[in-house]
């Protein structure tokens, strides 16, 4: 058995999903305007006083805390099936039926939204592995720490027994994804650029 692992923003993806979400659900001026109003909460996560979950936490809150659910839910599902096929990697896209056609087990692990890329992922037949959103509380917000770098491994090992597999193989693009890469016997870092 061999298990596949893969980011998607920068990997598999041609944009960060979560920002070009938020472009264009909330429109360029106001997530222009919501970019100035956190630039002390950048601040804060460069200088290490907050995490990056808690970061993104205060990004999400700040432009859908007071969205309607089912709002939300329509913009992310409107995303999901106009704009994520439209920023797949040819490359990445053939190297991942290549496992798949391999019977590899294939895992999207990345700390984009999980209701962005749950559609795409489910219509391949693959894992993912990413950051959820709460849909349930108040306000919209996570509902799972951010799946960045500790906690890619983290959900990786939760997921999967990797001493089963006889090789991992890991695609990734960003020191967000170093962790990940680790726990590879084959990494392979930008090689869909």
């Amino acid at each position: 058995m061999h298990l596949a692992l893969f980011d998607f923003d920068g990997t598999i993806s041609t944009k960060d999903t979560t920002w070009d979400f938020i472009s264009q659900s909330c429109g360029k001026r106001r997530a222009l305007y919501g970019f100035i109003h956190l630039i002390p909460t950048y601040i804060s996560y460069n200088l290490k006083r907050i995490t990056h979950h808690e970061g993104k936490q205060a990004v999400i809150k700040h432009y859908f805390g007071d969205w309607e659910k089912e709002a939300f839910i329509e913009a992310a599902q409107h995303y999901a099936q106009s704009v994520v096929p439209t920023i797949i990697r040819p490359e990445a896209l053939n190297r991942i039926r290549w496992h798949l056609n391999m019977g590899h087990t294939v895992a999207v692990v990345t700390g984009s939204l999980e209701i962005l890329l749950s559609d795409w992922c489910t219509g391949l037949g693959i894992d993912l592995l990413a950051t959820r959103v709460d849909l349930d509380s108040a306000y919209i917000g996570l509902s799972t720490h951010n799946c960045f770098k500790e906690e890619k491994a983290k959900r990786i090992q939760e997921k999967y027994v990797l001493k089963n597999f006889e090789i991992i193989y890991a695609y990734g693009d960003s020191n967000g994804d170093r962790e990940m890469l680790a726990l590879a016997d084959k990494q392979y870092y930008k090689c869909f650029d």
